[in-house]
């Protein structure tokens, strides 16, 4: 007899609760479902599948929830943005906000490292195998690109990467070290042994900024436009 295991969210909860001490998730599973203990499928580990199955809806709801966190900030700001904001817009219980993440700032953070990651696997994709210029260009269109399909993301970059005092400055810090860096590496490969750090930092200033004034007040150009204003403005580098 096929038993189907109850999906724990259909009481509200967001996922099932860790394992008792001493329970195991084979047994657990077993005496929930009245399956006989250890009626696990062929080659398929006792609670692994119900394992893989509460870690994929823990991550998507934390997704919900960072992706909610995001869109308020950029909109509204981070001190006007509760947790109950949040979670309604998430559409969870306000508890699976504290559940997931423990506070407001812990979503900020995680949303801004998961942007850190997004950001710079896009980037490395981006230079690939080009140097100087040639680098330095795709590296500015990836950018602008990343800005068009995380605007959100790129607004709360734009408005956090110059204060001080915030719990998650040393982040913010990060992404943007980590950011400048491709740029930099592409302008010492035209000017070897220069400082470039400014020039770099400069560079990827230039074309968040662009970026933003294009999605914020010149939405109807074209992409090719923007990347066009940025390479001529980069074009004496």
């Amino acid at each position: 007899m096929t038993t189907t295991e109850a999906d724990p969210t259909a009481d509200g909860r967001d996922a099932v609760g860790p394992l008792e001490p001493g329970d195991t998730a084979g047994s657990a599973g077993a005496a929930g479902s009245g399956a006989p203990a250890g009626a696990a499928e062929p080659d398929v580990p006792t609670g692994t599948r119900r394992e893989q199955a509460f870690a994929a809806r823990r991550a998507g709801t934390r997704q919900q929830i960072i992706d909610a966190a995001v869109s308020l900030i950029a909109d509204q700001g981070f001190t006007a943005t509760s947790v109950e904001d949040i979670a309604s817009a998430a559409g969870v219980a306000k508890g699976s906000v504290y559940y997931n993440f423990g506070s407001k700032s812990d979503v900020f953070e995680a949303a801004l490292a998961g942007g850190l990651e997004r950001l710079t696997l896009t980037l490395e994709s981006a230079r690939a195998d080009l140097h100087g210029k040639a680098a330095l260009a795709a590296l500015i269109a990836s950018l602008l690109e990343q800005i068009r399909a995380h605007p959100d993301f790129a607004k709360l970059l734009a408005a956090e990467v110059f204060r001080v005092g915030r719990e998650w400055q040393e982040t913010v810090g990060h992404i943007r070290a980590r950011v400048i860096e491709f740029y930099a590496a592409a302008l010492r490969e035209e000017r070897p042994g220069a400082d470039v750090s400014l020039l770099a930092a400069s560079v990827f200033g230039a074309t968040l900024v662009a970026g933003l004034e294009w999605l914020v007040f010149q939405p109807e150009r074209e992409f090719d436009e923007v990347l066009a204003a940025v390479l001529e403005l980069v074009a004496g580098l």
